[in-house]
């Protein structure tokens, strides 16, 4: 095998597998996570680790099918979930018009089928094959695709067609515990492992509607009858009637408690499988009355005395063996319960019949120990497999529809996997050689739909390389010498064999193959053979004698003789198959070993599959313990190393796994165009979205092919900036092929397309970058600017607003003094006229003497008194003359009311005095002085001459007093 399958790597390199699958999860699922890894073949590198680390996650999900490629994984979730196969789902899957695009289910994988035969496509019939070990949940599977075809087969307008539908997917659920308890047994690695393979098959009429089954039985392990391996059993139904039998049905069938018989090993073990009462009612439901079903048991209890008969060594060889003493019970036993005669039961088992020469003269011959034991082992053997049969037929004539009432079918194969104990056998070299061919079909099948699509889009498919199971198949069943030709031929030689002896002959004559192993540690003789799955050991040590089941006719002509109406209609009177047992000595056909029936059955089977399009599920079973929520990474390495997982992985990943539409690979990958040097001749061209629902096929086809071309020619430059120094990259092809509607390319070049496009996409995060660092430093700087021109504005707004203000309020003041100020000119022109009409040498009343009104008294003197003297001294020289400016002096400095020329008052001017006067109360004065916020408001401007001014200001009017 193989250490690299087209980029998957089966070791275990952790940091470059690591690489390769974030990679491949950021393309496929964006930084996906292992449990949304819904296809195994997107794990990378595929490796047992890998593929059980994503099985895990799943599970732990409670996410239990996964795709693997054309393989599904059926997880068994050991516990009740109805969601998941509720009707609604069910339609959901059949109305989808992509049912392959949703989540993995087996209802997907149904649909597919169903859809197949509706299609009428060649092959019409399909086929479901379910592998995997007992409890991993194939019985179940088969179960919910037969309720998924129950629901999508019936006529939606016919009562009566659901119903039939109903009525033969009941009767199938039924014929599980019958098929189960009889074909059924508890090996190493499994409590209810399956020991023969099962093909349900539906029939469908024209119109697609199910209208009956037949269920077809292949590789029953018969030789579990009588041999079983340590700590196993038998079949289950030997275990039911010792163990659920009633105290009458043992007294009849003679199985006392405690009883000990040499067939059944391991009986103090209690299975769930170990219940008698189901099976009895399911052969009940299938039609199997109550005295059948006596007549059933009554034979197999037969069958476990006749284990109990031992013979032992004759010291004359030409007398029989003899019977050991406590066998003699057991032969007598046997006889009556097979309703044999005791007699010839026990002749036929000690002498052998022999015909020969021209006149078929019969000559008895006593045979040896060991022969007698194998004449004992074949008749069980032979009995036990007609009853099965039997159980089958009775089962298909129930639920089997009328062969001109059904044109087309789907089949569900139920089969054993593949087995691994520590000591195999004939057993397991049968059934691992079953899956082998059942591998190989998956190969050729696989690989045929591979190349007829390689061969739609115009590929050549010669390039697909993948791995094929010939050379194992060919040492097992080859021609001229394989294994089973050599273990046959040893059967023929009818001489003792020993194992060292066989043991070399199949190393000397096979030493050539590949396949074919020896372990020099092993002290027992056996022979090592690399299968698909890894290497199995075999023993040689009883392989021929097990391989010998020949039929004796003195056997089956014994049991012809026998009176119980079940053997009766199992081994009926037949003349012609009289005639046939009697043939001459010149045209005796060759002796039927257990391998040569095994390969005939096999090829019976297979046949079946080759005419059906074939799909596959693979269950596996997360541990033997059937707990949920139970996830045992030894239990089920094991199992995907037996089923062949990773290979089949391998094998779907085989030649170009990845397949890209066109439109699709264009918009991923159109931007390696910029590191394409040249200018593209389609670098103009339209992008596929534009106009994307007005394109035809054929545009969108013609458009895409220059965008296309110019990506591929980029290839050769990724190819060559990802090689080494040392590797000669230049030389490889590049490993992507453009078809008619898909791109074709392995793992590899995906993980180098995806390495350029984060190149390129890295380029362009920096420049995008650069760009926004550009833009947003030229947005602030525009930003700063606004915001200067929005500051200087609402500065310049505020201060009008201010000054504004200010002015309405100086306006209001203005208003308001003027107003005053008139006020005050008429009051002091009031008084001064009052003052001008008395005589001038008259000495002056007090003012309280004044003929004026109270009020107006007291106003008066308090202005007199207060008024400030320095105020009426600053302004003397624009002031009044002669008496009233006397009057005013003497007024500020409250001088006594006596005669005015008593007192001489200096003035500095004399040409002007105080016409009119208003003083207020004397006093201290205190002004409270603020900086007024209006421009040149605090500036006093030049008093005018003929003007008096101050804070508070007195009126002054000027008059000219020339006149007085």
């Amino acid at each position: 095998m193989a250490s690299q399958v087209n980029g998957h790597s089966s070791g275990s390199d952790a940091q470059g597998g690591k690489s390769l699958r974030e990679d491949l999860q950021e393309f496929l699922g964006g930084e996906a996570l292992l449990h949304e890894l819904d296809d195994l073949t997107k794990v990378n590198p595929v490796t047992l680790e890998t593929v059980l680390r994503c099985l895990q996650a799943r599970y732990a999900a409670d996410m239990f099918y996964t795709s693997a490629g054309c393989t599904l994984v059926a997880l068994n979730p050991f516990k009740p979930v109805p969601q998941l196969y509720s009707p609604a789902l069910m339609r959901e899957y059949h109305a989808a018009p992509q049912p392959q695009k949703l989540r993995p289910h087996i209802f997907a994988v149904g649909e597919q089928t169903y859809r197949n035969v509706q299609s009428l496509i060649e092959p019409v019939n399909q086929s479901i094959i379910v592998s995997g070990e007992s409890g991993a949940g194939k019985t179940w599977t088969s179960r919910c695709l037969m309720k998924f075809y129950a629901v999508v087969a019936a006529s939606p307008t016919s009562l009566e067609s659901h119903k039939i539908a109903e009525r033969i997917e009941q009767r199938i659920l039924n014929s599980n515990p019958v098929m189960e308890a009889f074909g059924n047994a508890c090996t190493l690695r499994n409590n209810n492992s399956s020991r023969f393979g099962k093909f349900i098959q539906l029939q469908l009429n024209s119109a697609q509607q199910m209208t009956g089954a037949a269920v077809q039985t292949y590789l029953l392990e018969k030789t579990r009858v009588t041999c079983q391996a340590s700590s196993e059993r038998n079949f289950h139904i030997f275990y039911q009637i010792c163990k659920g039998a009633s105290v009458d049905e043992r007294l009849q069938w003679h199985l006392p408690e405690g009883a000990s018989f040499s067939w059944l090993p391991n009986p103090e073990r209690t299975l769930e499988e170990d219940c008698f009462q189901v099976t009895r009612e399911a052969m009940l439901h299938l039609g199997i009355d109550i005295p059948t079903q006596n007549n059933i048991f009554q034979v197999l209890a037969g069958l476990l005395h006749l284990g109990n008969i031992w013979f032992a060594d004759s010291k004359d060889e030409a007398q029989s063996c003899q019977l050991m003493d406590d066998a003699k019970c057991s032969i007598r036993t046997s006889a009556s319960l097979l309703q044999l005669p005791e007699d010839p039961l026990l002749e036929t088992l000690q002498i052998r019949t022999i015909r020969a020469g021209r006149q078929q003269q019969v000559f008895q011959k006593p045979c040896s120990r060991a022969e007698c034991d194998t004449r004992r082992d074949c008749l069980a053997k032979l009995v036990y497999a007609r009853l099965f049969d039997w159980l089958v037929s009775v089962i298909n004539s129930s639920i089997c529809a009328d062969p001109d009432s059904w044109t087309t079918f789907i089949g569900l194969l139920d089969v054993y996997g593949f087995e691994s104990f520590p000591n195999n056998s004939l057993e397991q070299l049968c059934i691992n050689y079953a899956n082998e061919k059942l591998q190989q079909h998956f190969v050729a099948h696989y690989l045929r739909a591979q190349q007829e699509e390689y061969a739609v889009e115009g590929l050549d498919w010669s390039f697909v390389n993948y791995q094929d199971n010939q050379a194992c198949l060919d040492l097992i069943e080859g021609s001229p010498i394989s294994i089973c030709s050599l273990i046959n031929e040893e059967c023929r030689l009818n001489r003792p064999s020993s194992a060292a002896q066989l043991q070399t002959r199949l190393e000397s004559a096979l030493a050539g193959s590949p396949c074919l192993g020896h372990n020099k540690l092993s002290r027992e003789p056996s022979f090592i053979v690399v299968h698909y799955a890894g290497p199995v050991q075999y023993h040689t040590a009883g392989l021929v004698e097990k391989n010998k089941d020949p039929v004796p006719p003195e056997l089956t002509r014994l049991l012809q003789q026998s009176q119980d109406p079940l053997l009766k209609v199992l081994f009926p009177m037949d003349p012609e198959e009289k005639s046939q047992e009697e043939p001459s000595g010149q045209s005796r056909a060759p002796v039927l070993t257990v391998v040569s029936k095994f390969k005939a059955s096999l090829e019976q089977l297979l046949q079946v599959l080759h005419s059906t399009t074939p799909h596959y599920i693979r269950c596996i079973k997360p541990n033997s313990q059937g707990q949920a929520h139970t996830f045992l990474q030894e239990e089920v390495l094991s199992q995907l190393e037996a089923c062949g997982l990773v290979e089949t992985i391998h094998i779907s990943a085989a030649g170009f796994p990845i397949r890209i539409p066109h439109q699709n690979f264009v918009e991923r990958y159109e931007l390696l165009r910029r590191l394409c040097t040249r200018t593209s001749p389609g670098s103009h061209s339209p992008s596929p979205d534009e106009g994307h629902s007005e394109w035809s096929p054929h545009t969108k086809g013609a458009t895409l092919q220059p965008l296309l071309q110019d990506i591929l020619h980029t290839l050769p430059a990724l190819t060559q900036a990802a090689a080494t120094p040392g590797d000669p990259a230049e030389a490889t092809p590049v490993p992507v092929h453009c078809g008619r509607t898909k791109v074709f390319m392995t793992d590899s070049m995906l993980e180098l397309l995806e390495c350029g496009r984060a190149q390129v996409l890295e380029q362009c995060a920096c420049c995008i970058q650069g760009s926004w660092r550009r833009h947003r430093h030229r947005k602030q700087e525009r930003q700063r600017q606004a915001a200067t021109l929005i500051q200087a504005a609402i500065r310049s707004w505020l201060a009008r607003k201010h000054i504004q203000r200010m002015h309405a309020a100086a306006t209001a003041i203005k208003r308001t003094w003027q107003k005053w100020r008139i006020r005050m000119a008429f009051l002091a022109s009031k008084e001064l006229d009052g003052v001008q009409e008395k005589h001038v040498s008259q000495v002056p009343l007090p003012l309280g003497s004044l003929l004026l009104p109270q009020a107006q008294t007291s106003l008066l003197e308090a202005i007199i008194r207060l008024w400030p003297l320095g105020l009426v001294l600053a302004n003397a020289a624009v002031g009044v003359r002669g008496f009233q400016r006397k009057l005013v002096v003497w007024a500020c400095l409250q001088l006594p009311m006596g005669n005015p020329s008593s007192y001489a008052v200096q003035m500095a001017q004399e040409q002007a005095g105080v016409t009119s006067i208003r003083a207020l109360p004397q006093g201290s004065i205190k002004f409270h002085c603020r900086k007024s916020p209006l421009p040149y408001a605090d500036i006093c401007p030049e008093p005018s001459l003929h003007s008096v001014t101050g804070f508070n200001q007195i009126l002054l009017e000027r008059h000219s007093l020339s006149h007085m």
